[in-house]
């Protein structure tokens, strides 16, 4: 996509010497404080204006192997950066449901307040879950254990009972996915923890 079209006008103004003496000349670039240094150097008994430019590395095309993987990693980052906020949530839910059961004595109202919860949670996020693919759906699982230090299928035994979190676990098992799955940010999800590290400082 060309995002901006620019008319650059050059304009290049050469004094030449009078009295044989090489002289100094400046070139304005087209860009506002730039500017280029021309000298005039004599080879092989011809004058012409050089200027001195920076370095240039030229680097072999880049093979299939190498762009596969450059590829992978940028999908890798996007799903991180789409899921890691929801993360965030089921994190600061976490802290809040357990301050909350804390000060219910009753097991009626406990229950009550956590299929309130779960109501009320299904209504702002299912739309988001729904449109995830399975890629970020198992970051995500990863990413909560990262944020609560708890396996998605803990939490559900937790807060819903054994049997839900079993049925759950065979749900997430039909799509290739695992509830328990912890997060290994010095192993296998160790690109994963270095996106979030990224996002985290604010360079994704």
């Amino acid at each position: 996509m060309v995002r901006r079209i620019l008319n650059i006008a050059l304009l290049l103004i050469v004094f030449m010497p009078l009295n044989g003496q090489d002289t100094v000349k400046h070139v304005r670039d087209s860009l506002p404080g730039r500017f280029y240094i021309l000298e005039n150097v004599t080879r092989d008994g011809i004058t012409l204006p050089e200027v001195e430019i920076d370095e240039v590395d030229v680097i072999r095309k880049v093979g299939l192997v190498q762009r596969f993987q450059w590829w992978k990693y940028r999908r890798l980052v996007q799903n991180v950066k789409k899921v890691y906020p929801y993360s965030l949530v089921v994190r600061g839910k976490f802290t809040e449901i357990n301050d909350t059961l804390q000060q219910i004595k009753s097991e009626r109202e406990r229950r009550q307040f956590l299929r309130d919860l779960e109501a009320d949670l299904f209504g702002e996020y299912e739309d988001d879950i729904k449109h995830m693919t399975l890629s970020q759906g198992k970051i995500l699982i990863k990413l909560i254990d990262r944020e609560t230090q708890n396996t998605s299928y803990q939490l559900i035994h937790d807060y819903r009972g054994a049997i839900s979190a079993l049925f759950w676990q065979g749900i997430a098992r039909l799509f290739g996915s695992n509830l328990k799955a912890e997060y290994d940010p010095y192993g296998e999800d160790y690109l994963i923890e270095k996106v979030v590290y990224e996002i985290e400082h604010g360079r994704l």
